[in-house]
């Protein structure tokens, strides 16, 4: 019996330093895709690559078959023409029928209305958040056009057979939208890689800690604030500056490891509030190097506006440093009373009491809480069981597929 196909569509290259959850949720499914899957992902190239080809390619020692669909240099900068637009405008009159599709935008499902297969919608944001004008910060276009939005959504929701979302209210609010489609909806833990994302004990984190220290310039004593997100209007960077820059920890040091579109901005604040020789901006980073940061950090800050469930929560829990965040997504679910603080609003001065409390008595969260907090979400445990399900269901229907070349 030949292996089912699972086609995975998102429009970013597995093999670059790309920063975002959707990216990282994505690649997870990659690393711990089951034996009995043949793993294909419409994704998108860099200049020279060939466009619209299959590759046989090598992830985390899987063999992946992966298809450029579109040229993009950067998918961290937003583009004057969306990327979504050149990337679904791509998919249509192409025919990527697999025994199992996994869309993460709703727009790319206006090629696929012909499609055959079982069609998977993965959600992760908190969508009401998302499309309101007021509570969004211009993170998207379709702020814009929040009726758009849904007038879209509800023409294409009903071709998925699974609607999975990684924010327990967004499932309730789209079961009460969709009420004809309630069973569709459920629930998918967001999840870690707790190979990759584990703490040091207290000595190494000390001798890791000095040695950073000393390679930025800084005096030993140094206490690392570790941001790592898109510079983006969603991940609302410039709260924190603001939180910082009223921070009264001499000792107290941001890194800001990330680029996106607000890097000039940033660059300019850091400037205006006088905390240059306090503030260092590490640009983009790989997971490997984000893994040694959230180590040797002492806080990790989430400022976002809006997040559905977001994965450097998981990452700086497993890594066993404290959060101190905002009142978005799955957060306040997640953090524990010794493993970091959720603020009360979005006021840089209610942010930067926060950051002094945990800073001042870091004995009330210590490693341990913050481990623990994040062990239910361990990534290879949460996607073997969605492979599981799709295996189980495949089984029962075994249907096959001609799996269709371009050149």
């Amino acid at each position: 019996m030949e292996k089912p196909i699972i086609t995975i569509f998102y429009q970013f290259n597995p093999w670059n330093s790309s920063i975002g959850g959707i990216q990282t949720v994505i690649k997870y499914f990659l690393k711990y895709a089951s034996e009995e899957f043949i793993v294909r992902i419409v994704g998108t190239g860099e200049p020279g690559d060939k466009i619209g080809v299959w590759q046989t390619r090598n992830y985390e020692g899987k063999s992946i078959q992966f298809m450029p669909l579109i040229e993009l240099a950067n998918d961290n900068v937003r583009q004057l023409i969306p990327t979504t637009v050149k990337y679904t405008t791509a998919l249509l009159g192409r025919d990527f029928s697999s025994d199992f599709m996994h869309f993460y935008r709703i727009e790319y499902a206006l090629a696929a209305f012909r499609w055959t297969g079982e069609k998977t919608f993965c959600l992760q944001n908190d969508i009401r958040k998302q499309m309101d004008p007021q509570e969004g910060n211009n993170a998207i276009l379709w702020q814009k056009f929040p009726q758009g939005y849904f007038a879209l959504e509800k023409l294409l929701m009903g071709q998925f057979d699974r609607i999975y979302s990684c924010h327990t209210k967004s499932v309730k609010f789209y079961q009460q939208l969709y009420p004809q489609l309630k069973d569709r909806f459920s629930h998918l833990k967001n999840t870690v890689d707790l190979e990759l994302f584990s703490p040091l004990t207290p000595g190494e984190k000390e001798c890791q800690r000095q040695e950073f220290a000393s390679k930025l310039g800084l005096a030993t004593d140094t206490r690392f604030i570790l941001y790592v997100g898109r510079l983006h209007p969603q991940k609302d960077p410039l709260l924190l500056l603001k939180a910082f820059a009223a921070l009264e920890q001499p000792n107290a040091h941001l890194l800001i490891a990330g680029e996106g579109e607000l890097k000039a901005t940033i660059e300019a604040a850091v400037e205006g509030y006088g905390i240059s020789d306090r503030v260092t901006l590490l640009g983009k980073v790989n997971p490997e190097a984000a893994s040694d940061l959230y180590r040797l950090s002492n806080i990790f800050v989430l400022s976002s506006v809006y997040e559905g469930f977001p994965l450097v929560l998981l990452e700086a829990l497993a890594s066993g440093i404290p959060v101190v965040g905002t009142q978005c997504g799955e957060l306040p679910l997640i953090l524990t009373e010794n493993s970091g603080i959720v603020c009360r609003d979005r006021q840089p001065a209610t942010m930067s009491e926060a950051l002094n409390q945990v800073l001042s008595q870091p004995e009330n969260y210590p490693a341990a809480a913050c481990v623990n907090a994040a062990k239910p979400y361990n990534a290879e445990t949460v996607v073997s069981q969605v492979y599981q399900s799709m295996g189980a269901s495949w089984q029962a229907q075994s249907p096959t597929f001609d799996t269709p070349e371009y050149n």
